[in-house]
């Protein structure tokens, strides 16, 4: 189950995206894929255990 907090945005305030990208809801920026690699519990990651911005919104 990917993180609850974690969006994928087309544009932000001033421009557009030719894909969407990542965007943490938890510390409110856009997110490195490898990052997001976390988010979505890839490559046998945990977003609840490996992410220190989902434990922070958490508590």
């Amino acid at each position: 189950m990917a993180c609850p907090y974690l969006e994928y945005r087309e544009a932000d305030e001033e421009r557009s995206f030719e894909t969407a990208r990542a965007y943490c809801t938890a510390v409110d920026a856009f997110v490195q894929p490898m990052r997001a690699d976390i988010c979505n519990d890839r490559y046998e990651l945990d977003h609840t255990t490996d992410c220190e911005f989902y434990r922070n919104a958490e508590r």
